[in-house]
């Protein structure tokens, strides 16, 4: 078994969606003045790596700390899209239809991440279509995750995928981040918020477990 951080690392000048602000820290206490370390921590429930709930864009959606902790570990099926590809079509997606089944979730792959930290992040993402989000809410998952900045394309403001991954009771984890040589296609993942009170969003350590060795 190995061990795989799919998580960016949480900096100050970090990517975030834009229009947020991005996350911020200061020492209140350092080893010189006070003799210990303290750093204070102010972000987005939704910087970096992290995991949407339902309560994010629906009304009576739950929120992460409504749902038991198991609801956030579980069998992956990792499907690595064909480099070019803009929308995650249900014909190609059928084609995972018995791996999905007995999943968890569903990661895709899509290698975006490789663009994490410059302009092109934002742009030109593949984002799955309506008809193959809505495909993906029939088999009972827990949820989907994405080497990208965002479930639907930046600027959307209908936000449709999300609408229709979040109404079913689906997680949607954002901003993955898989090795370069990355090639399975099953693992157990990890994606465990922050136990905050009514969270519409946490960052995560995202890990994700495979078999093979590496």
């Amino acid at each position: 078994m190995v061990l795989l951080d799919l998580s960016h690392p949480i900096l100050e000048g970090m990517p975030v969606y834009p229009g947020e602000p991005g996350p911020g820290f200061h020492h209140a206490a350092t080893m010189e003045t006070d003799g210990y370390r303290v750093k204070w921590l102010n972000m987005g429930s939704h910087t970096g790596t992290h995991v949407d709930a339902p309560a994010h864009l629906v009304p009576e959606g739950k929120m992460l700390d409504q749902y038991p902790v198991s609801q956030f570990s579980g069998e992956a099926t990792i499907v690595s899209l064909p480099e070019g590809m803009k929308l995650i079509d249900l014909p190609f997606l059928k084609a995972w239809e018995q791996v999905i089944s007995s999943s968890d979730f569903v990661l895709l792959k899509s290698g975006w991440s490789k663009y994490w930290g410059s302009d092109r992040y934002f742009t030109g993402f593949p984002t799955l279509t309506e008809e193959a989000a809505r495909w993906l809410t029939g088999f009972g998952l827990k949820g989907i995750g994405l080497d990208t900045i965002s479930a639907d394309s930046v600027g959307s403001h209908s936000l449709p995928v999300h609408h229709i991954l979040l109404g079913a009771g689906l997680l949607i984890i954002e901003n993955l981040c898989f090795p370069e040589d990355f090639r399975d296609t099953a693992g157990w993942l990890y994606v465990f918020p922050l136990p905050l009170r009514d969270a519409d969003g946490s960052p995560v350590r995202a890990v994700l477990s495979v078999d093979k060795k590496r």
